[in-house]
C-alpha cells in the first residue's frame, strides 16, 4: 500500500512553482520537483500526469468559489444579482495575503506558451461552469452564457490590476469597478440617469 504523504499535492505544487520561476519550465523535471519537495517521483505521478498540471492545482477550488456562490444566490435573484454574487464569492480565493503568490505564479505562467494556453483553457471552463449554473437557476439563454463570459472578462481585468505592484485594493473592490465599467458601455436613454447596479439586481 502507498504511503501517504500530508500536504504532498499542495508541497508538489509550491516546488513546480519556485522551480519553474528560478529555472523556466523547459528545465524543470518532475524529478526536480519531488526533490525540491522532499518527495519520490512516483508520489509526484500519484497527483498529477506532468509538471503543468502542477502549476494549476487548486483550479477546481478557483471555480467552485465562483460557481457555489451563483448556487447560493437567494432564489427569486436577477441574473444580475446573481453574477455580482459570484464575483463576490470569487474574490474570497483571492485574499490580499495571497498577492505575492499570485504575482509568482502569473509571472510564471506568462513565461511559456503552454502555460498560458492552459490558462486560458481554465478561463474558459470557469466561464462555461458559471453559465451552466445560471440555466440550472432557470436562466434563458443566451443570458446565461453572457454571463458567464461577463464574469470572465471582469475577473481577468480586475485581477490584471490587482497583481500591479502600486495596486493595494482587494480583488473585490477591483471586480466591482471593473463591472461598473462594463455596465457604464450601455447608452442611456435621453433625460434618464444611469442605471446603477443595484437597480439592475432588483434591489
Amino acid at each position: 500500500m502507498a504511503r501517504w504523504e500530508p500536504g504532498a499535492r499542495e508541497r508538489l505544487s509550491a516546488a513546480a512553482l519556485e522551480l519553474v520561476d528560478e529555472q523556466g519550465f523547459d528545465d524543470t523535471t518532475t524529478a526536480q520537483v519531488a526533490a525540491r519537495a522532499g518527495l519520490s517521483e512516483r508520489t509526484f505521478f500519484r497527483h498529477f500526469a506532468d509538471k503543468r498540471e502542477a502549476l494549476f492545482a487548486g483550479g477546481d477550488r478557483f471555480e467552485a468559489a465562483y460557481v457555489d456562490a451563483v448556487v447560493g444566490a437567494p432564489q427569486g435573484a436577477s441574473p444580475w444579482a446573481v453574477l455580482v454574487a459570484a464575483l463576490e464569492g470569487g474574490a474570497t480565493f483571492f485574499p490580499d495575503e495571497r498577492r505575492e503568490h499570485s504575482r509568482r505564479r502569473d509571472r510564471v505562467i506568462s513565461s511559456h506558451p503552454a502555460l498560458r494556453e492552459r490558462e486560458l483553457l481554465k478561463l474558459a471552463g470557469l466561464a462555461r461552469s458559471v453559465a451552466a449554473a445560471m440555466r440550472e437557476r432557470g436562466v434563458d439563454e443566451p443570458t446565461a452564457t453572457l454571463a458567464g463570459e461577463s464574469c470572465v472578462t471582469v475577473f481577468r481585468v480586475a485581477f490584471e490590476r490587482w497583481l500591479r505592484p502600486d495596486e493595494t485594493r482587494g480583488l473585490a473592490a477591483l471586480q466591482s469597478e471593473a463591472l461598473d465599467h462594463l455596465t457604464g458601455l450601455a447608452p442611456q436613454a435621453p433625460g434618464s440617469s444611469s442605471t446603477s447596479r443595484q437597480e439592475c439586481s432588483g434591489s
